[in-house]
């Protein structure tokens, strides 16, 4: 497993036109250079060079048409979609986020009936428009039955739509805002299709300041026709859900390429840097932090592959990619902003420096964990898979390899409704990952799950405790560490990675599980039965100098110097 280096990043595994796109791409941000990407970020820039070379390469066009509505060349792949979220996140969060939300835009509309707008969007891409996602509301947030946003039947067939959009990311350009509404004779969900550029659009402002635009806009009797009618009823609120549910995902990748890019520069700053008459990298506490974000960051992205695998292999007989991808939104983002903690410590005030990176990545790394549904709401749906997980797993589900293969992972279109039959979701057994290795810490890891299972089965949670949300959230940290060290080391498998980074990797997996037993102990509800397992569930990592020099010596420090962004 490496991390992303632009310099010589060769996207083997992709076929060679996505291999070229993505080259370009990097290209374009290495010739625009550190020194204008700061500068535009501090000014506030409109991106309009970025969008400028997506028309050019009909970027967005080729990467989000499903196949036979676009270009020869494209398709809804999965697999080059997440290598261009990590490009855009290395590079700066504004480039991901208008990509983000054109896909969020775009979502509804691949998943409608209607072939009249889904070829109107496609024409759209090729030409280089963006796209965005109407869905929150000033008063309402993303509380879809509260949403006052309008469509009136005028009598004779058309529409006219009112109300007004909150918090809309690419709301002044959209050349088609994908627009949540209620019908206002049946009351019945709607969603249609409105232009940023026409008169009865009102664009009243951007809530943020950024090089985005983030709009709060308002119809005033907006015209609507049937061709703009992307869905009705449980239809559109199916299709809201699981345009969320695949979107979501991205902001995973996105945390990679943030951490990457800021790992670089601080390894770079620390490693030239002498205080007290040696390097800051040689000194002890310093290299704990740089070996807990350097094997974090593998681990989002070992995490990060094998979800992409699940997601597409997905279908409606195995739908093991629910649980994983709030997984990506939720344990990966999180996991990305303790990684720029982790090196900020490490370069202290160089990290606010108008010139360096890093600062950017300080304020963009925490954004992400807070979109697209928060933390709490992620964890709250990750916890509705933990009986299943643990306790009923399917040894007739196949065995998912790495899908590398050229193809249009088109059923995350058709998911249905995502918000039902979760306790039918069925897992293999996690424990064909964990008993594939012999290694120290991975040994103290499954004795660890162990207890926390035996807590679920003898100590479980009380009633009250189920309606707790804070005591569930600590035990949904805890159910979530499994599945994570779960595809960590099914993606390890794949791809042959060295077992002592693997184990070095379950040194901080162990010390995350103690920390959470910690906070369960800890819990003014917590009984004496659930207190008694989670002291036994305290536990702390084998100690090994020898395998933590060796990568900090032979892979961490190989990496000073190796990557610097153009200036």
């Amino acid at each position: 497993m490496k991390l992303l280096n632009p310099k010589n990043e060769t996207y083997s595994h992709l076929d060679e036109k996505s291999r070229n796109l993505m080259l370009k791409t990097i290209d374009f941000f290495e010739k625009k250079g550190k020194m204008k990407l700061m500068q535009d970020d501090h000014d506030k820039v409109w991106y309009a060079d970025f969008l400028e070379f997506v028309k050019k390469e009909k970027a967005f066009s080729i990467l989000m048409t499903p196949s036979g509505y676009g270009p020869s060349d494209s398709r809804w792949d999965c697999n080059r979609i997440m290598a261009f979220n990590e490009i855009l996140g290395f590079y700066g969060l504004c480039y991901w986020y208008t990509w983000q939300v054109t896909m969020l835009g775009l979502g509804p509309i691949w998943i409608s009936k209607n072939e009249e707008i889904k070829k109107k969007a496609a024409k759209l891409l090729e030409d280089g428009e963006i796209f965005a996602f109407g869905l929150s509301e000033k008063e309402h947030g993303a509380d879809l039955i509260g949403s006052d946003m309008m469509l009136i039947p005028n009598g004779d067939g058309t529409y006219k739509a009112s109300g007004d959009k909150f918090y809309i990311g690419n709301g002044n350009k959209a050349a088609i805002v994908s627009t949540f509404g209620k019908m206002q004779d049946t009351g019945e969900f709607v969603f249609f299709g409105v232009n940023s550029q026409h008169k009865n659009y009102e664009l009243k402002q951007n809530i943020v300041t950024s090089q985005n635009y983030v709009a709060e806009f308002e119809l005033h009797d907006y015209p609507i026709t049937e061709a703009d009618i992307i869905s009705k009823g449980r239809a559109a609120w199916d299709t809201s859900l699981a345009t969320i549910a695949f979107c979501k995902f991205n902001l995973g990748w996105g945390s990679v390429g943030i951490c990457t890019h800021a790992f670089y520069e601080a390894l770079n700053h620390a490693a030239h840097r002498r205080l007290f008459n040696q390097y800051v990298t040689d000194f002890p506490h310093i290299k704990q932090l740089f070996m807990d974000a350097y094997t974090r960051l593998l681990a989002m992205k070992m995490f990060s592959r094998r979800a992409t695998d699940y997601m597409r292999t997905a279908s409606a007989t195995d739908k093991r990619y629910l649980l994983f991808n709030p997984m990506e939104k939720m344990k990966v983002t999180t996991q990305g902003e303790e990684v720029v903690i982790n090196l900020w410590d490490i370069i202290a005030a160089k990290g606010l420096n108008k010139d360096a990176y890093f600062e950017m990545a300080i304020r963009d790394i925490q954004m992400l964990p807070r979109l697209e549904g928060t933390v709490h709401v992620n964890m709250v749906l990750i916890m509705r898979f933990m009986q299943n997980y643990f306790f009923s797993p399917d040894s007739s589900l196949p065995e998912i390899g790495q899908v590398y293969d050229i193809k249009d992972d088109t059923y995350l279109f058709n998911q249905g409704a995502t918000t039902k039959g979760f306790d039918k979701i069925k897992f293999h057994d996690y424990n064909i990952a964990y008993s594939q290795y012999q290694l120290p810490n991975i040994k103290i890891f499954r004795e660890q799950i162990a207890l926390f299972k035996e807590l679920l089965e003898k100590a479980e949670p009380t009633k009250g405790q189920r309606e707790d949300i804070g005591f569930m959230l600590t035990v949904g940290e805890m159910f979530t560490l499994v599945a994570y060290g779960q595809l960590v080391l099914e993606n390890a498998k794949l791809e042959k990675v060295e077992e002592d980074i693997i184990d070095q990797i379950f040194d901080f997996l162990v010390r995350d599980f103690s920390k959470y037993a910690t906070q369960l102990y800890s819990k003014p509800t917590s009984t004496e039965a659930q207190q008694e397992i989670c002291k036994k569930i305290l536990r702390k990592p084998i100690l090994n100098e020898e395998r933590f020099e060796r990568i900090y010596k032979n892979q961490l420090m190989t990496l000073v110097d190796t990557y610097e962004m153009n200036r």
